[in-house]
């Protein structure tokens, strides 16, 4: 295999972004911070500490940062046993492995989140390797966890094509040098994710498998 397609998971692959709002919500609700939902949102895609950087501003209790992360953890772990792919996520990610592409995942997510995940997505024979939080010293934006998924799957950024659905996807890619295609299905506007970096832009997994061919993934 002499092409990549990495892909980021929440919101990309499985419809979590909602359930990431909601827990964080709750998590900065619980520690006294009033975070409006829509501010969450805009977030979601960061790692743990970046958002909540992001979110509550440098300025912070930073000893506060892994209380409020191990409740976010704990809320959304409650979802595990029931996250739902986003339609066609399996079927894109086998199709591609069938047609000669290195598949990875990179995700800020880790440890039993990740197999959750995977267990979700349900194309663990298309995956060649996963990019977690685990693995990198900084996350989306920053180049690396993209850069990391390369080295995974030994292609140089010139061969390789980056799916994602934020914002923060979109400049990683950009900064790893990787040609982007951005996803609807996170809820980030198609102008944003544009602006961002995305060469192309589709609805969802499926709406790129049915499009394939004419994608920068044909």
């Amino acid at each position: 295999m002499d092409r990549a397609a990495v892909f980021d998971v929440d919101g990309t692959l499985v419809d979590t972004n909602h359930l990431h709002v909601v827990t964080w919500w709750e998590a900065f609700r619980q520690a006294g911070h009033r975070v409006p939902m829509h501010a969450v949102h805009r977030a979601v895609g960061l790692g743990s500490t970046d958002l909540i950087a992001h979110l509550l501003g440098e300025d912070r209790d930073p000893s506060q940062d892994a209380e409020l992360s191990a409740a976010h953890k704990a809320l959304y772990g409650q979802y595990f046993d029931r996250l739902p792919a986003l339609p066609g996520a399996g079927e894109l990610l086998r199709r591609l492995h069938r047609e000669g592409w290195a598949v990875v995942l990179a995700t800020s997510a880790s440890g039993g989140e990740l197999g959750a995940l995977r267990r979700a997505i349900d194309a663990d024979d298309a995956i060649t390797g996963t990019a977690s939080s685990d693995d990198v010293q900084e996350g989306k934006p920053a180049a690396e966890p993209v850069e990391h998924a390369l080295e995974l799957a030994g292609v140089p950024a010139s061969r390789a094509v980056f799916v994602g659905d934020t914002v923060w996807d979109m400049r990683a890619g950009g900064k790893a040098g990787v040609r982007c295609v951005g996803l609807l299905c996170g809820g980030i506007p198609r102008a944003d994710l544009t602006e961002a970096g995305a060469h192309e832009v589709y609805a969802d997994p499926a709406d790129l498998l049915a499009r394939l061919a004419d994608s920068p993934l044909g």
